[in-house]
């Protein structure tokens, strides 16, 4: 197998789906050599069939807004790879949501929820309606009109789906109310539910807490204990990030930036505790956006920009795909970053991974660094499998040992000669096996 063979024939059949060529580009060619050291792969043409998803589910979502006009959507569910576990991955709703960052995505999910150990394969769904602007009824009838379509393609051993942008807390229950309803059964088929239905705790915080245990593992190579004397650009201002700012609070860090689809703030004072108070009500309760705490504090908005050209020693981006260039990569080395670590799926195009690997910093993917949210709603699914809750302190000694157990793998896997660690070399790797091993135990399905 050689990865170019493999690129070009998967852009000829399909064409126009660069984030998905994009996200099987990076991973094959770190597997390249490990692939081709395995000839019964090649046999069973096992590379194609685990990078081309099982199935793919696209339907029309008819719903009625506050006005009483009827409004369309589609929806989507991409089944990717189940050889280790249920189909599992969020829902995202967006209007930038289409087959390729779907099909990226839940190819990215298939190895991310490999790394966690938890019996978990891959998929993702959404759709192009955007909740912003939209109140509570249109978002929950919005939820309704959607689940009468995709309940019969979930179940709690087939499919658990979750949330990720534009899914909170909310559209999950509205959707988990409606499939319990079409189903008659009230069973773990959604991940990030309430408290009061059967979520677990910390599940919002999971995926912001999962990256900086992931990262505070790849410091201490270094030698660093905590986050003092740490400034930190976080992008985003969603759950992932909110509660990764929460995190580095908590290990004395100093958070200057935060932001969202319409721009960043840049507070050189630092962003405490009751600064981050205010962004998660203005953004969990009054929907806001990030320009209205520049205005309350009095700091830097700047508007359609990214904060990747902040002095910073830490980056953590936790807001979207290729959210951060190749000229944002030598910016952040230039000023000094000494590790970037991914909230976000793909957040890092590759020319901005290839900078960052030939500094020599410390480079988390997203696969490896956001895999705490997922492996939380694993934890969310044995509980719920159990007919039991875990404590919050139970809850987050499991995700720290699962964080932990995934810097041990890409350790193993992406450990250079010179002693550098190629953390996605050694995620892809160790992802990678796992599933591949899996495929060929079961045979050619």
């Amino acid at each position: 197998m050689t990865t170019q063979t493999v690129i070009d024939e998967l852009q000829r059949r399909f064409p126009n789906e660069p984030e998905y060529i994009q996200a099987v580009h990076e991973v094959l060619a770190s597997i390249e050599d490990v692939y081709n050291q395995h000839p019964e792969f090649e046999r069973v043409n096992l590379i194609e069939r685990l990078c081309i998803p099982d199935r793919i589910v696209s339907f029309r979502v008819n719903w009625v807004d506050d006005q009483g006009r009827v409004q369309t959507n589609m929806g989507y569910r991409i089944q990717h790879n189940n050889a280790i576990g249920p189909y599992k991955g969020g829902m995202r709703f967006h209007a930038s949501v289409c087959p390729s960052i779907l099909k990226f995505l839940a190819f990215e999910q298939t190895f991310k929820n490999a790394l966690t150990t938890l019996p978990m394969g891959g998929a993702k769904g959404g759709s192009d309606f955007s909740p912003r602007g939209k109140s509570n009824a249109e978002i929950m009838r919005f939820c309704q009109a959607l689940m009468l379509e995709l309940w019969r393609h979930v179940g709690p051993d087939t499919d658990v789906p979750a949330g990720d942008i534009g899914v909170g807390g909310r559209e999950v229950a509205y959707m988990y109310g409606m499939y319990k309803k079409l189903a008659r059964e009230n069973t773990g088929t959604f991940t990030g539910k309430g408290v009061e239905f059967g979520g677990s705790l910390i599940r919002p915080e999971a995926t912001g807490y999962g990256n900086i245990y992931f990262l505070m593992n790849m410091l201490q190579s270094r030698g660093i204990t905590d986050l003092q004397g740490q400034t930190v650009c976080i992008s985003g201002s969603g759950n992932v990030a909110t509660y990764t700012a929460e995190k580095v609070l908590q290990l004395r860090g100093k958070v200057i930036t935060m932001s969202d689809s319409d721009g960043y703030i840049y507070d050189p004072d630092g962003i405490d505790r009751e600064k981050l108070d205010y962004i998660f009500e203005l953004k969990n309760v009054y929907r806001g956006r990030i320009r209205e705490y520049a205005e309350k504090y009095g700091c830097k908005y700047v508007a359609g920009g990214r904060p990747w050209h902040e002095k910073c020693t830490i980056a953590l981006p936790s807001a979207t795909q290729n959210e951060l260039n190749g000229d944002d990569a030598r910016a952040l080395v230039a000023n000094g970053v000494i590790a970037v670590s991914e909230g976000a799926n793909m957040p890092s195009t590759p020319e901005a991974v290839k900078v960052f690997q030939t500094a020599k910093i410390l480079y988390a993917p997203g696969k490896a660094a956001n895999a705490g949210g997922v492996s939380v709603s694993g934890l969310e699914m044995t509980q719920n499998a159990m007919h039991l809750s875990w404590s919050k302190d139970e809850v987050d000694a499991k995700l720290r040992e699962i964080m932990g157990n995934i810097h041990a793998q890409c350790v193993r896997y992406g450990t250079q000669p010179d002693g550098y660690v190629d953390y996605v070399k050694g995620a892809n790797i160790a992802a990678f096996m796992k599933v591949a091993k899996a495929m060929m135990a079961q045979g050619v399905l």
